[in-house]
């Protein structure tokens, strides 16, 4: 596995809606460009190739965020890629669906909770929107946030562009108090037996 290029993205916020953050709040993102070994090739359905490529990828990629992010610890994470024109959006999914996460676990000693991913295909130059959720509880409130990358010259038609970022701190300013896995289930249990 070859990147042609990887770029790390720190967002350090110090103040959101007029007011100094209470706690800190930083957003890291390591992108990395890498060919796409099914672009331009006839429709498949074996993904193999592009599963074990994540894997290996995602492990770098963690690695370079998470250095990125310290001394924070990292508290939310997600992930994300974007598939040049010449690819196919099943590409992207194969990427990030099945398999990174775990070297995005490892290297974060993440829990259970799902790794918000977001998959799109686009010439280079195009943003990737990447939600972050809690690294442990997928109810952490303040650990939902979300960062928006791009890399200008990635991806290209025949590339990849895979993101993996990480939240240190809270989202800024974060204040909100949304209901409890407790409260949620009673209203789905409601919601499902009328």
């Amino acid at each position: 596995m070859k990147f042609r290029e990887i770029s790390v993205i720190a967002q350090e916020v110090f103040s959101e809606g007029g007011r100094e953050l209470a706690s800190p709040c930083k957003r890291v993102a390591a992108c990395g460009v890498l060919s796409n070994p099914l672009a331009g090739q006839p429709p498949t359905d074996d993904f193999s190739t592009l599963v074990d490529l994540s894997v290996t990828a995602g492990e770098v990629l963690t690695a370079k965020a998470l250095a990125a992010l310290s001394p924070l610890a990292p508290r939310g994470y997600g992930k994300g890629v974007i598939v040049g024109t010449s690819g196919d959006l099943e590409h992207g999914a194969s990427m990030i669906h099945v398999r990174m996460g775990l070297a995005m676990r490892r290297g974060a000693r993440g829990g259970p909770a799902l790794i918000p991913g977001n998959a799109k295909v686009g010439p280079p130059g195009t943003p990737i929107d990447i939600m972050f959720g809690g690294l442990d509880d997928a109810w952490d409130y303040d650990a939902m946030d979300t960062m928006t990358v791009m890399v200008s010259d990635a991806p290209r038609a025949d590339e990849l562009l895979l993101v993996v970022a990480f939240l240190g701190g809270t989202r800024p300013n974060a204040r909100i108090k949304g209901a409890s896995p407790a409260q949620v289930l009673a209203l789905v249990r409601q919601i499902k037996s009328n």
